[in-house]
């Protein structure tokens, strides 16, 4: 009778856990839906030993802006149609297609993360903070995405991904300013020198 108390006990506590994930889940969904832009500061973390800060803009559907402090000086902007990523230092511009980057997973207007395009790869959860891994359900190039989520209040606070040389690469928002408005104007990617300069390291 024991076991058979303790095996029931197993059982419900699984379906518990299961339901719980479910609402979380659910909670990670309605909050990416309900973002509608973001602007920030970040402070970047490879896991070759590199570090960098910089500003984050994020407008949906689809455009991202990225200007990193020096030494990095690079700039990264999104238009909703193709990404441009520019090497200031070196006067390098490169077009990227949206769907190789991973961060191109949460600027949709609306995202699904049960029977959409996404799914869920990974979870987990603690008093502090939860953590999702997301990957396309379609097989591309783009690699998983792992968010990172403050509980109370419940905010996005970090995200990570593996580039294509096997780094794993740690992006940490701060000052976070949610559903502000942000004007279209700063995610047209001009060519000029020495462009994303304007973002100076804290002291």
């Amino acid at each position: 009778m024991k076991f058979l108390a303790a095996l029931l006990g197993l059982l419900l506590w699984g379906q518990t856990a299961a339901a719980q994930t479910a609402d979380d889940i659910a909670k990670i969904e309605d909050y990416l839906n309900s973002l509608k832009s973001l602007k920030a500061t970040f402070v970047q973390m490879a896991s070759n030993g590199a570090t960098a800060e910089g500003r984050l803009f994020i407008k949906k559907p689809n455009k991202i802006r990225m200007e990193y402090a020096e030494p990095t000086n690079v700039l990264i902007v999104g238009n909703g149609d193709i990404i441009t990523y520019k090497d200031i230092d070196l006067d390098q511009v490169t077009n990227i297609d949206y769907e190789d980057i991973p961060v191109s997973m949460i600027l949709d207007e609306q995202i699904k993360l049960q029977n959409g395009k996404l799914r869920v790869v990974d979870f987990y959860k603690d008093s502090g903070s939860t953590t999702v891994t997301l990957e396309p359900v379609a097989k591309t190039e783009t690699g998983p995405i792992t968010l990172v989520f403050a509980n109370n209040p419940f905010e996005l606070k970090q995200w990570k991904i593996v580039d294509p040389q096997s780094v794993e690469v740690t992006l940490s928002l701060y000052d976070e300013q949610k559903d502000i408005d942000i004007d279209d104007d700063v995610f047209v990617f001009r060519d000029k020198k020495n462009s994303s300069r304007n973002f100076k390291k804290k002291k």
